[in-house]
């Protein structure tokens, strides 16, 4: 693995674990097995590092997948829904450090292109070709039920384990209720 990739994973690693003020250089580098002198060759600055490091994550670059021609509307929905959910969940540590600290420390966050979840838009997409096929009732604002869906997937992924009694079911269990609501919400009536 190349120095920098090594420093970018440390740097990552360390800043999710205690936020900026913890993510100190000297730490890093140790992570890292490299000298501290190396860091400040290599990026510049702490926060420089940590901007890059965030965004090598790909913490707001994935995207799960939806077909371009909807087969099974409901199925689709769920596999995109548990893919997004698991990536969150996965990165949750990492996400609560830059919500938690993106006011003091903004420069960390990728820029606001950059930071838009792009599974919004494939979601979005999606759901718009339902609507354009006449399965979606054509009176559905498309991005509100995106901004619902993806918005209830966010909330389980950052909240189940520090507010266990607001959720009633386990993780699948609940994303397939959550889908299912909102379909029989936003459908065609004559759908299936």
């Amino acid at each position: 693995m190349e120095i920098r990739e090594r420093i970018l994973r440390a740097a990552v690693k360390i800043y999710g674990e205690v936020g900026f003020r913890g993510a100190t250089t000297r730490r890093i580098a140790e992570e890292a097995e490299v000298n501290e002198v190396t860091l400040f060759r290599q990026f510049g600055s702490k926060s420089a590092l940590l901007h890059e490091a965030v965004h090598a994550t790909g913490l707001f670059n994935y995207t799960p997948q939806l077909p371009e021609v909807p087969v099974d509307p409901r199925a689709d929905l769920l596999t995109w829904s548990l893919a997004h959910y698991d990536d969150l969940v996965a990165k949750r540590p990492l996400i609560r450090t830059c919500l938690g600290e993106c006011e003091e420390h903004p420069e960390i966050l990728p820029p606001a292109e950059t930071t838009a979840l792009k599974s919004k838009g494939t979601l979005q997409a999606y759901l718009s070709t339902l609507q354009s096929l006449g399965l979606l009732r054509a009176d559905v604002d498309v991005s509100v039920a995106t901004a619902m869906l993806t918005g209830i997937l966010f909330a389980d992924a950052m909240g189940r384990d520090i507010l266990p009694d607001l959720f009633q079911s386990d993780d699948r269990t609940s994303i397939a209720a959550y889908l299912d609501l909102l379909l029989r919400a936003v459908m065609a009536p004559e759908s299936p």
